[in-house]
Order: C-alpha cells, then structure tokens, then sequence
C-alpha cells in the first residue's frame, strides 16, 4: 500500500537491534529529563528518528511495528509522499499570514472538502483551528451562541481535550483533570450505553440507556436548557466503546425534538479509521455539528468544526478565529491526507485490516480468560483486560502486554476509564503481514501473563 517517497526507504520489517530502550535513546531519554516538564508522559521509551509506512525506526536503528498511529493521527502513514509533496510547496510558498488577515485557497479547499466528506445532505460550511481540544470548543461556543442556552450533556467515559472546557466534558479524572479545577461550569454528565458494563441485559442496554439519559435531561437540567448533546460515536480514551445501535440515532432524535443540537466529536473516529468516512455513517447520523482533528492533517496540527450552514453562520463576525488556525502548511498536509484516503480507497483498506485485527483478537478472548471483551470497528479496535473469571478491570496485565510489546519492537496503546484496555490504531497503510506480526507478538503478551 505504502509508496515510497524519494529518501531512502524504510524497510518494512520489525528488527530489535538493542534492548528498548538503546543506548542512543536512553542517552537522549536523560536530556529529555532534565529540560522537559515531567509532567509529560512517554508510552514508549525510545526516540524516533525515521517512519514510513508500518514501521517506526528509532535513533539505535530499531525497527518498531507502530500499532498506535500516533494516537489515529498519521492514518495514511508517516511522512506520506503526497502530505510531504504538499508540505514542501506550501512552506515554499509562504509560511504564514493569519487567515483572517489575508486569506489563502488551501483553507478555503479544505473546508470544500470536510462540506463534502462529512455526513448530512444539507448545506454546510466550516472553520478551521489546530487542535481537536480547540474544536470542541468551539463547538461548544457555536452551540450556546446559537441556542441562547447554556446546558451542555456529555458522557460518562467520553474524552474531549485539555483545555478548561474541555476538562469539564472530559470524564476521567487521572491523569487528565486532578487538581486542575475548578471547570468551566453547565457541563452535566450522562450514563453511557456501555454494553460490557451495564448493569443489566445487555441486549436492552440502548434502550435502557436512552431511556435513563433522557430521563435525566428532562428531570436535572430541563431540556429547554440545553444548547448541545456531545460524544464520540466510538469513545476513544474512554475505551474504544461503542454503543449499541439504537443508542446514538436514539439520542439524536431527542436532540432535534427539543432544539438541542447533535454534535459528533470524531477527533479520533473520523476520516477512514472506523471503515466509513466518518463513524457518525455507521447509522446514518447526521450531526448539526462535527468535530475533526487527527486523521486530517496526517501530523500537522489542524482541526475543524463543520455543520449545517445557518448554525455556521449564526456567529458574529470575528466571533470565531485564531491566530493559526489552518495555517497553510496544515492545510497544505490535510489535502494531501485526504487525496491519499479517496485515491488509495482506505475506507475499504480499514474495513479489510479490521477483519485481521478483529479475527485475531476474538482468538485471544478465547485463548486468554483475562480478555473480557473485544470491541470497535474497521481499523479502530481493543480489548478490555480482567481478572480472570470477572469484569474487575485488570490494568495490572495491560501493563505487562505492553512492556512485553516493547522489548519485541511493537508499539501499541492503552484506554479506558479504568485503565485496563489496549487500542489498536495501525497506519491504514500498514502491510498486512507486518499488521499479523504486531497481533501475534501481541498473542504472546498475553500468553506470558500469569
């Protein structure tokens, strides 16, 4: 799948050359401590110096199988020939202006593409800022500008950023919102139609799940209140949960009887990862706003908030804005991500590698009683880890899979509320038989714990 670009190519095959971590980025991992905040984690201790296709190689010449995509961000690969053509013109061109001081074709193409792409048959129009946390923000601000109200629902399990807003929307409280308090206010927090976990039939958890949501809405805030309903279709940090059908087209429906707007955080579900466009297709949701980040930039910081035109347009002028906000060169890089997901037709790629990952996974729950669950769709999928014989969440053993990974030369993720899941997010790019090495290395992880 991977076309070379004209450096020298990677080559696409895991090979541990020295312990994780080498001597080289040990040394490095040492300067890091001593001049960056320790309050930045690292999942993975070594430094990377290259990365194409599936493989990460680091500054000992390790090659490492990246299962993790840097976080759903570099979905068409690292240093993908198009974003790097892209890139390299753009910087040429010019490096910066402001939009709103002199605009520039790249942020008015990317957001024709995102009017396009996005699900809904209506008119839409779109803004562009760098960071999914920056979206959702002003999501949020379009949402109760446009509204006249305050109110706005979440989930529990959802993640949305780390910003002060955002912190309020997010629910887990370490590592992300300890002590950083007091949040913004008007942030109310709903159950999740979490089928795993729910306490009950699970095959009734939609329905009972609406039913309580809604409940809630109209008894403890008043849905006159309410300016905006936001989750990610698939929960990301949270977990990799997915709702069961019924639940989010239940919830959207709610929100349009009552004038709530709909609005679908897709920062690390969108453009190509879950087998569709956008996970908000899976059941034919039509948000009145959407949330992208990651996938559309293919590394470069970008983001945007896309939706029903006279919403858009409801804002004042130079109510909406920002400094960098699609900077050319992201924009530049988002074009090229997006031509390289419709050129090389990674909706089908991701539903095929899900197959892999999923078949493989589903082995493993039947191999391992520490499995509990595997879930997610096309090329976003995990599995929550228990102890055995239970649904006590296990973070214990996710810790031991992911250093046994390490050692081997296999990056893969962790998620979930109660720390006890691993994600699997590879480059929609990635070589099959690369993919089916990364998953049985991940077979051994959990074939080692005891």
């Amino acid at each position: 799948m991977y076309s070379e670009g004209k450096s020298a190519p990677v080559e696409q095959k895991r090979k541990v050359v020295t312990a994780i971590p080498g001597p080289k980025s040990a040394e490095l991992i040492k300067r890091r401590a001593d001049v960056v905040s320790a309050s930045l984690g690292m999942a993975f201790p070594v430094f990377i110096e290259r990365s194409q296709g599936g493989i990460i190689v680091d500054v000992d010449g390790n090659h490492i199988i990246d299962l993790g995509a840097g976080i759903a961000v570099v979905s068409v690969g690292n240093a993908n020939p198009k974003v790097v053509e892209n890139v390299k013109n753009a910087v040429e061109a010019f490096t910066h202006t402001c939009f709103m001081i002199v605009p520039y074709t790249g942020y008015v193409e990317v957001c024709e593409a995102l009017n396009r792409l996005t699900p809904g048959k209506f008119k839409k129009k779109s803004a562009l800022f760098n960071s999914g946390a920056e979206a959702l923000e002003n999501a949020v601000k379009i949402a109760r500008s446009y509204t006249k109200r305050p109110a706005i629902v979440v989930f529990e399990h959802g993640y949305h950023g780390r910003t002060n807003l955002t912190l309020a929307m997010t629910a887990k409280n370490m590592p992300y919102k300890d002590s950083f308090g007091p949040f913004a206010p008007e942030i109310y927090r709903m159950p999740m139609a979490y089928p795993y976990r729910w306490n009950g039939d699970q095959s009734n958890c939609a329905a009972e799940a609406l039913e309580i949501v809604t409940h809630k809405i109209e008894k403890e805030i008043g849905a006159k209140n309410v300016a905006a309903i936001v989750i990610e279709p698939i929960q990301g940090e949270g977990g990799f949960v997915v709702p069961p059908k019924g639940f989010l087209p239940g919830l959207a429906k709610f929100a349009k009887e009552n004038q709530i707007l709909f609005i679908a955080d897709e920062v690390q579900t969108g453009f190509a990862r879950t087998g569709k466009m956008f996970a908000s297709e899976d059941e034919n949701l039509e948000p009145d706003l959407i949330c992208t980040a990651k996938g559309i930039a293919a590394g470069l910081p970008l983001s945007g908030v896309t939706g029903r035109a006279e919403i858009m347009d409801s804002i004042h002028v130079s109510g909406l804005g920002g400094t960098y906000g699609g900077n050319p060169l992201a924009c530049a890089a988002a074009l090229g991500a997006i031509e390289t997901i419709e050129k090389e037709n990674l909706v089908t790629r991701a539903n095929k590698l899900g197959t892999i990952i999923e078949s493989a996974l589903t082995e493993m729950k039947r191999k391992y009683s520490i499995v509990g669950d595997v879930r997610g769709r096309g090329a976003m999928q995990a599995i929550e880890l228990v102890k055995p014989g239970t649904t006590e969440p296990n973070p214990d053993a996710v810790t031991a899979a992911v250093k046994y990974a390490q050692q081997k030369g296999v990056l893969i993720l962790t998620a979930g509320t109660y720390g006890n899941v691993i994600r699997l997010l590879p480059p929609l790019i990635i070589g099959e038989d690369l993919l089916k090495e990364g998953l049985a290395i991940l077979d051994e992880a959990l074939a080692s714990i005891k």
